[in-house]
């Protein structure tokens, strides 16, 4: 059955209340990651001469924020959980946008480059062709989208105090194809380990042409139980 408009506010605010009420044990949790490897996945992809404008999508406490704007570029972060939000104002310096990410409001055709690192996931498989389209017509043409995904075998539901999607390889090319982008690499992450144990699928795009949203039929995406999911590789 397709999430009502009760449904998706649901999933926004307890997600979001998830991570406010767990901002600061997520941050000590997460600070040392070592994401250099997307981070450079995205910015490798990006035509032209830096600095570049940077959307981080999902922001969090602002580490990856840092490190954009460590490196020279025009970073911005956004992210609906308002712990997160202060926390990356203060750490990085750079401007924050306190947005749920089903109720975008970005400005058109602005960022070279989408780092949307460990955040798309929460969007439910019926409103991704929407948001996608949203963050296809904030980047610049030739603009790049960098996602990090848990993956899975399409598995869709809460799992641990968050609304989760778990999309495998085909779907999620078939649906940021749909949404006007190509691929341009993918990869399994932490590097270095069997396939088993890589649990997220990381991959890169670019926006070409223009975005149309295809959710003709959103009774095609039912929502099942996921299996629990880590931090790791956030």
């Amino acid at each position: 059955m397709p999430l009502r408009t009760r449904d998706l506010e649901e999933i926004s605010a307890h997600t979001l209340a998830h991570y406010d009420q767990r901002a600061e044990d997520f941050r000590e949790g997460t600070r040392h990651h070592d994401v250099r490897q997307n981070i450079d996945a995205l910015l490798r992809h990006i035509r032209g001469q830096p600095p570049f404008t940077i959307l981080d999508f999902g922001c969090g406490p602002g580490r990856d924020l840092q490190t954009f704007a460590r490196l020279g570029h025009l970073a911005c972060g956004l992210d609906g959980a308002e712990s997160f939000v202060d926390m990356a104002r203060t750490t990085s310096g750079c401007p924050v946008w306190q947005q749920d990410f089903l109720r975008l409001d970005l400005p058109p055709g602005h960022f070279d480059g989408v780092f949307a690192n460990a955040s798309l996931f929460h969007v439910p498989t019926q409103e991704l062709s929407r948001v996608l389209g949203q963050l296809h017509a904030t980047l610049k043409p030739d603009g790049v989208l960098f996602s990090s995904n848990p993956r899975g075998n399409n598995e869709e539901g809460w799992s641990d105090g968050r609304y989760a999607v778990y999309h495998d390889l085909a779907n999620w090319r078939q649906l940021l194809s749909a949404a006007a982008f190509a691929e341009l690499e993918h990869y399994y992450r932490p590097p270095g380990l069997p396939r088993a144990q890589q649990p997220w699928l990381a991959s890169v795009w670019r926006r070409i042409g223009e975005h149309r949203d295809t959710r003709e039929d959103r009774s095609t995406h039912p929502t099942v139980h996921p299996h629990p999911l880590s931090d790791h590789g956030k």
